[in-house]
């Protein structure tokens, strides 16, 4: 597993960044490709229902595992 890298994204027209390693990244991002929506739409749906107990970075790998986990193909 890679070390965790700062990417930048945004969300409502706001810049953020998240740390995640490589292997969650690329995941997410094929999620996003998946569901033909851009990384910046995705995170952003993910950060209106993440609710403030995690930060964004948490929220993206709890998706991208909940994803996997179900067996989700869109």
């Amino acid at each position: 597993m890679s070390r965790p890298k700062k990417r930048s994204l945004t969300l409502g027209g706001h810049r953020t960044s998240v740390t995640l390693e490589d292997e969650f990244w690329q995941a997410f991002r094929d999620i996003a490709d998946q569901k033909e929506k851009g990384i910046n739409e995705l995170a952003a749906e993910i950060d209106v229902e993440r609710g403030v107990d995690a930060g964004l970075a948490t929220a993206i790998r709890l998706y991208v595992l909940a994803h996997y986990r179900s067996g989700a193909s869109s």
